[in-house]
């Protein structure tokens, strides 16, 4: 159903436009089932464009990030476990240490598209962010990727033959 556009309602519509109204608003002073959408129609057909003072929404001031609090001391490490020598194993590849976590640089807000992406802290916390360095492979930086990539280990130190004759074997 469409509204019956008056005189007197075409009047009310081009004065509350005028003055900065949004069309909720004016839909609502008008009344008589005028809806928002039929007040923009008729806006856009009688031609109305400028506004004393437009609508916009109320946005949210953004709030300088507080200090972060500075990375206390670690824990000792705890006594070096007995190492049993059942069987020898092959050597196992070079894995850097991990890096400790210190707070990053980037938050969600400043994270930019060539800026590592590695998570910092809890991300339920307020102090929560990411590391904020240079990405150099892939989304991390280079001493996170070689964290987050680590190169595949062949299992028992077999050769690909006889590991294929042996899975072979199964279907004969």
């Amino acid at each position: 159903m469409t509204p019956g556009w008056t005189e007197d309602r075409v009047g009310a519509l081009k004065k509350l436009w005028l003055e900065g109204q949004s069309a909720s608003q004016i839909a609502k002073a008008l009344g008589g089932g005028v809806t928002r959408n039929a007040v923009i129609g008729k806006v856009h057909r009688l031609g109305l464009s400028g506004r004393a003072a437009p609508s916009q929404p109320a946005r949210a001031t953004v709030r300088p990030s507080r200090p972060r609090p500075t990375p206390q001391a670690t824990q000792a490490p705890s006594a070096p476990r007995r190492i049993e020598a059942a069987q020898p194993r092959p050597a196992a590849p070079v894995v850097p240490a991990p890096m400790p976590d210190l707070p990053g640089t980037a938050t969600v807000m400043t994270l930019g598209a060539h800026m590592c992406k590695w998570p910092i802290g809890d991300p339920s916390s307020t102090e929560f962010s990411f590391c904020g360095r240079r990405a150099s492979e892939g989304v991390y930086c280079v001493e996170h990727a070689r964290v987050a990539y680590q190169p595949q280990v062949k299992k028992g130190g077999k050769d690909g033959a006889a590991e294929l004759a042996r899975s072979l074997r199964r279907y004969i």
